[in-house]
């Protein structure tokens, strides 16, 4: 077996590795992976390296673990701290491995990965850094008692929930945009995205949207909160009759004055679910500390984890 840098197939070249490597046998690839060290998510006290892009074929635990620990042997040689992974460069793209796949079948949008992933990670010397989980409900009738409170005060307050203006797609993403940075700044492992870089991530799923299931809440000409659903499409692609939607995004505006707001779409977003033919709601990819993982709490059951692994590093 040959560990080798090698250039990055097209798809992945976009993200913009410093490094690619594989892991070779007779000039297959058996295992791979990217490596970021000059654009990292920032952690207080380490200068992160990111090894994203991971890929391993079944069996091939020998070749995973070897090219892990090349990854972080050349990580280390550029000065980094601490390795992590998988993080395809920051949390905007995909990240985690599905570490408790449960009972369901992935949903729509879902990164999957095989759970053999963890044991080659583990087996180069990472351990967890964050956990994350998916929660599911079918109470979409539910409401914390909590919720009509908050949104009678927020109404009283001035702020107007509206559903997304689909034929002005591009123009609302960019109003987002401002809010999303504020909103996710404080995020764990946050990176700062440019408006068009988050205007081009979601495209690619304008043609899902059902404007109903996006929520726009606005205050004093400037947008408060928003979330973002869609129709659960894979369980179209399995022949079943689609009856969930994902909850991808919850952002609120720091703030006093829009405590509850996170709380109150969600609710909303269930309500008109149910009103639409909806029976189920994913919580989709929450952190465990994250404030949208306290409300889904209130109504729904864990249905996945994730893990997100790192190894401290020798100075190279």
């Amino acid at each position: 077996m040959d560990l080798a840098e090698v250039a990055p197939p097209q798809a992945l070249a976009a993200h913009r590795p410093d490094a690619h490597l594989a892991a070779l046998e007779g000039g297959a690839p058996l295992a791979r992976c990217s490596l970021w060290w000059r654009e990292a998510p920032a952690l207080p006290g380490e200068r992160i390296g990111v090894i994203g892009h991971f890929d391993a074929a079944a069996g091939a635990a020998d070749a995973a673990r070897a090219l892990l620990e090349d990854a972080c042997r050349r990580l280390a040689a550029q000065g980094a701290t601490l390795a992590v992974g998988p993080m395809d460069g920051n949390t905007w793209r995909s990240y985690r491995l599905v570490s408790d796949a449960g009972t369901e079948p992935p949903f729509f949008l879902e990164p999957w990965t095989p759970l053999e992933w963890n044991a080659h990670f583990k087996a180069a010397g990472f351990a967890p850094l964050a956990t994350y989980h998916s929660s599911v409900t079918s109470d979409l009738a539910g409401v914390d008692p909590r919720v009509p409170q908050a949104a009678a005060r927020l109404a009283e307050n001035g702020v107007r929930i509206r559903m997304l203006e689909a034929k002005r797609f591009v123009a609302e993403l960019e109003r987002i945009h401002e809010l999303s940075v504020t909103a996710f700044s404080r995020n764990y492992l946050y990176t700062p995205l440019g408006r068009e870089a988050f205007v081009a991530q979601y495209l690619p799923v304008e043609r899902h949207v059902d404007p109903r299931l996006v929520l726009v809440a606005e205050h004093e000409g400037a947008i408060a909160g928003f979330l973002f659903a869609v129709p659960d499409l894979a369980q179209a692609s399995r022949g079943a009759r689609v009856d969930t939607v994902v909850v991808k995004t919850v952002a609120v505006r720091p703030g006093r004055r829009y405590a509850g707001l996170g709380a109150v779409l969600t609710a909303e977003c269930h309500a008109r679910a149910a009103q639409a033919g909806f029976r189920r709601a994913v919580h989709a990819l929450m952190h465990d500390a994250n404030s949208s993982a306290n409300i889904s709490r209130r109504y729904a059951d864990i249905l996945r984890r994730y893990t997100l692994y790192s190894r401290r590093l020798a100075a190279g």
